[in-house]
């Protein structure tokens, strides 16, 4: 009789990532003009609407590098970065957090003026 080894599971790209997600390993935070939004609607053209946590709603886009990887919904939150001309009205979207990052900015007081604007 011949040993016949047992064939391993091929294991996908998106399954290896979400064993590392339940991790948090650094949360980026806003720096300077950025600041936090609830992406509240998807227009097309790789633009969003965007709630922001100085109680401004932006269009913003999402710019060419992060258009074939980052994927929106609305309720995600983002990171919004206004632009120097128009700043109260557009901007771009920098960087969108994994649910296991927005519990983690929820928990530290992060999103406690955003979830104050939902009220209304």
């Amino acid at each position: 009789m011949a040993f016949i080894p047992k064939k391993k599971k091929k294991v996908k790209k998106g399954q290896e990532a979400e064993e590392e997600d339940q991790l948090i390993r650094r949360v980026k935070l806003p720096r300077g003009r950025e600041t936090l939004g609830l992406l509240d609607q998807r227009l097309g053209a790789s633009r969003v609407r965007v709630r922001c946590l100085d109680g401004k709603t932006r269009v913003c886009r999402i710019p060419g590098r992060l258009k074939r990887r980052l994927w929106v919904r609305p309720g995600d939150i983002v990171i919004v970065e206004p632009w120097e001309f128009g700043g109260d009205e557009k901007g771009d979207v920098i960087f969108k957090y994994k649910p296991i990052q927005v519990q983690w900015l929820e928990t530290n007081g992060y999103l406690k003026k955003l979830t104050d604007m939902d009220a209304f």
